[in-house]
């Protein structure tokens, strides 16, 4: 299949202006087969894309298209990065033998009561769930796939943390404190992510089980323990642009050994480049992460509570987002999964 897309894929981005669209845009810039032809943002349509993001100098003199001057079938990959919801209103408007990764939540959930728990309005339906590393025979099912649904970022960070010890734990009991970057939230003015709010001070929100990627969660971990899965989370607004770190508790059904454990994760995650079980004694680190597909994971067991400890660290905008998406672009198109982002993150 590699033969067909030799040259290039045409591709567009629906939604460029945001932190993930931007993040996007510089990934596909260096990709060696995917060729961005048409940017579009509604806001910014007609906006120079450099004005926007001054780092993405390869597009310049380029501008922001309206979305409702593309023609859709010129393309061959879409990928779309708009606000929960909007998605799904452009599906009906793009034809079937187009490639479609959505970054948004509209094709993430199976349930539709859960979809009007968490989000409110009409549920869209469910795409195959991009998150490679899922299962066995999870990259294979979305290598078949016309449409993919991207994880939300969160979402990443807990279910790949906490996936290979489902069979060791109380499915039902999983703890979850983990703190995220302002850029999670978007890029939409909000007066508690501006400077003077966030820097020296950190806060808890969406407290008490509220949060959208809750049921994401719980329907990926049901899937790999073929058991009900219930987690209690707590996110946190880190004073950092980007990064997410996951701290995941949960008891164990039997007393093990910390070796024990980390010899399952390493096992797990050894076909698995963008995850690395780090070696016993070295914590995951988002600065490590900043600008890579990359996931860090270390274990613990809390022999004094018989409790499972779980450290994940990656980038909310590229394992969480954008390099993500193009992880699942190349396993739909045929190419190495690798293609593109095999780089490592910034470091301190």
């Amino acid at each position: 299949m590699l033969l067909i897309y030799a040259n290039f894929m045409k591709t567009a981005v629906i939604g460029g202006s945001g932190y993930a669209g931007g993040e996007l845009l510089r990934i596909l810039s260096g990709h060696p087969h995917f060729q961005v032809l048409a940017v579009s943002a509604h806001s910014h349509a007609g906006a120079p894309i450099t004005s926007v993001h001054s780092q993405l100098q390869k597009f310049a003199g380029r501008n922001f298209e309206a979305v409702d001057s593309l023609d859709f079938s010129d393309f061959d990959l879409i990928f779309i990065a708009l606000p929960h919801g909007e998605s799904s209103a452009l599906i009906s408007k793009i034809p079937q033998n187009v490639k479609i990764v959505d970054l948004g939540a509209d094709f993430r959930l199976e349930s539709a009561d859960d979809w009007k728990k968490y989000y409110g309005g009409i549920h869209a339906g469910a795409w195959v769930y991009g998150l490679p590393e899922l299962c066995q025979g999870q990259r294979d099912a979305i290598a078949t796939q016309m449409r993919v649904s991207n994880p939300g970022c969160y979402a990443t960070s807990i279910t790949l943390g906490i996936a290979p010890a489902m069979d060791l734990i109380h499915s039902e009991d999983i703890v979850v404190v983990a703190a995220s970057g302002t850029t999670g939230a978007g890029r939409s003015a909000q007066v508690n992510l501006i400077g003077s709010e966030v820097m020296n001070s950190m806060s808890s929100y969406k407290f008490g089980g509220v949060h959208q990627h809750i049921p994401e969660i719980e329907q990926a971990l049901s899937a790999v323990a073929q058991k009900p899965a219930k987690i209690s989370f707590t996110p946190i607004l880190a004073p950092m642009p980007r990064g997410i770190l996951s701290t995941i508790t949960a008891t164990l059904n039997n007393p093990l050994s910390t070796q024990t454990v980390h010899e399952i994760f390493v096992k797990a995650y050894s076909d698995s480049h963008f995850i690395d079980v780090l070696p016993l004694g070295q914590m995951p680190k988002t600065s490590s992460l900043i600008g890579s597909n990359k996931m860090q994971i270390q274990v613990a067991v809390d022999e004094h509570t018989n409790r499972l400890i779980v450290s994940v660290a990656m980038d909310n905008l590229g394992k969480g987002a954008a390099g993500q998406a193009v992880q699942n672009a190349n396993l739909m198109c045929g190419l190495d999964e690798r293609t593109g982002i095999e780089h490592d993150g910034l470091g301190a």
